[in-house]
């Protein structure tokens, strides 16, 4: 492996480093003399991945023909290990259909204890294994055909219990407005809340045209689950629903502004104004939720409170790109200096969005443009320090490597020690706007150990009859 290159000097800097939109240009200048003081220095006192490439330079694929099912490889260009998950037979409900991870990387997509993870078949299925971490050996669970997937009830977008290694929430339909858990000891599907009987204002009633998002999000400690709700399709939902197991329900509703519930202040948003949503997310402390409106970045709210403050696109407060919540805090990808632009953010002062930290510096010239990001953060902590990572790719991509990161697995510092970013291997995959399975969406493993992203493997694994790409599930070993 290369030597990993990674300044401790800015284990002083770092934390005093806040930057605003007006002020990025500065830190480019200031990151790159700390660079040139800092070769070769460790950025903290518990490396969490010694063995990964840390540089920036371009990292060409090498040619690789998809491998077999469930048998251990290594990526010929970063040196991790990686297993396939699925083929053409995996989706035994829609037979030679594609498989694909769950596309916002905000649902936690792995068991408590790593040894169980799901996919999501093409129709919309919900596909659990086992997986063996120490062996990275993918199994049947018990309840499953043997050499197959176990078909749990829950629609896509379910996010295993971080605390429960044997429970998984989610939502068996559209319609029924509920929030479920799944045993996959007992095999029995249970309501954790129905979300009609909430008390929002005015009632939402079940029916055709009053649908769910199946975006089921929750803390740390399992206590709040959030989901959005109330419109006919999907991204004109109207209303936040969120439950805490002691305390009952809490709701907002976009469309009147009105907030209430049994527990919290109740009244009118500090925000003016109706919007519809598309995703909301509970952050991993239960303290905040992040609200998605389709084309107008976001809003956060401080959920015992009123106050809700939107972060627009086209603001200085650096809003755009993909998304990750953490604990406390948001890490997004504005790419204001170049396409590494990524900040970290806290929601504790939630009346300034604008305080944002650089977590990749510094980025010196040439800089790089037209790459997209999905970040994962399951793995967070109550400090928000540990890596978040993320897949990217271009919309343009034509299968040639023409900047660093692009097309790769890696994942980014944010202890705020220093700026490292690890690489572990290249997602091989190309993406077609028209079809949503071809984005390499990924998710982390509680333990930060192992991702798991959806790839058509340098588009190798051919097209469905109907034209459609096929794609498969992966995962490769951070180390």
């Amino acid at each position: 492996m290369p030597q990993r290159h990674s300044p401790s000097v800015l284990r002083i800097l770092a934390p005093n480093m806040q930057w605003t939109h007006r002020r990025q240009s500065v830190g480019v200048l200031l990151g790159s003399l700390i660079l040139l003081l800092a070769v070769g220095m460790s950025a903290q006192s518990r490396e969490p991945y010694p063995n990964a490439i840390t540089d920036r330079l371009i990292h060409q694929k090498t040619p690789m023909s998809p491998p077999a099912v469930n048998s251990t490889f290594t990526d010929p260009d970063f040196g991790s290990t990686m297993v396939r998950v699925t083929d053409q037979k995996s989706n035994f409900f829609y037979r030679g259909g594609y498989v694909r991870t769950e596309g916002t990387g905000a649902s936690n997509m792995w068991s408590a204890d790593t040894k169980k993870f799901y996919v999501i078949g093409e129709g919309g299925v919900t596909l659990a294994y086992s997986f063996n971490p120490l062996t990275m050996n993918i199994g049947s669970l018990p309840n499953a055909t043997p050499g197959q997937a176990l078909h749990v009830p829950l629609r896509p977008g379910a996010s295993f219990s971080f605390t429960d290694s044997d429970v998984i929430y989610g939502t068996t339909g559209a319609s029924p407005l509920k929030i479920s858990s799944y045993s996959f000891s007992t095999g029995v599907t249970s309501t954790v809340v129905d979300t009609a009987s909430c008390g929002a204002q005015p009632p939402i009633i079940s029916g055709p045209k009053t649908l769910n998002d199946d975006d089921v999000t929750s803390s740390l400690d399992d206590r709040r689950i959030s989901i959005s709700e109330g419109g006919p399709s999907f991204g004109a939902a109207m209303y936040v629903i969120v439950y805490d197991k002691k305390l009952g329900c809490r709701w907002y509703n976009t469309q009147t502004g009105q907030i209430g519930g049994k527990w919290g202040a109740s009244g009118n948003a500090t925000v003016t104004g109706s919007y519809l949503i598309s995703h909301a997310r509970v952050s991993r402390s239960g303290t905040y939720v992040i609200i998605f409106e389709n084309g107008s970045a976001w809003y956060v709210w401080d959920l015992a409170t009123l106050e809700v403050t939107h972060c627009p696109l086209g603001s200085n407060l650096d809003c755009s790109g993909y998304t990750a919540l953490g604990y406390n805090d948001l890490v997004n990808s504005p790419g204001t200096i170049d396409g590494m632009n990524i900040v970290k953010r806290p929601l504790s002062d939630i009346a300034d969005l604008s305080k944002v930290s650089q977590l990749v510096l510094p980025l010196p010239p040439p800089h790089y443009w037209g790459q997209d990001k999905h970040f994962t953060w399951s793995n967070v902590d109550a400090n928000d320090s540990v890596p978040v990572c993320a897949s990217s790719y271009l919309y343009d991509a034509e299968g040639s490597i023409r900047q660093p990161y692009e097309g790769e697995i890696f994942c980014i510092e944010t202890d705020g020690a220093a700026s490292t970013v690890w690489r572990f291997a290249h997602n091989r995959a190309t993406w077609y706007p028209k079809y949503f399975n071809t984005q390499p969406l990924g998710s982390i493993s509680r333990d930060g150990r192992f991702f798991l992203f959806t790839s058509a493997w340098d588009e190798q694994l051919g097209a469905e009859s109907n034209g459609t790409p096929r794609s498969d599930a992966w995962i490769v070993k951070l180390d």
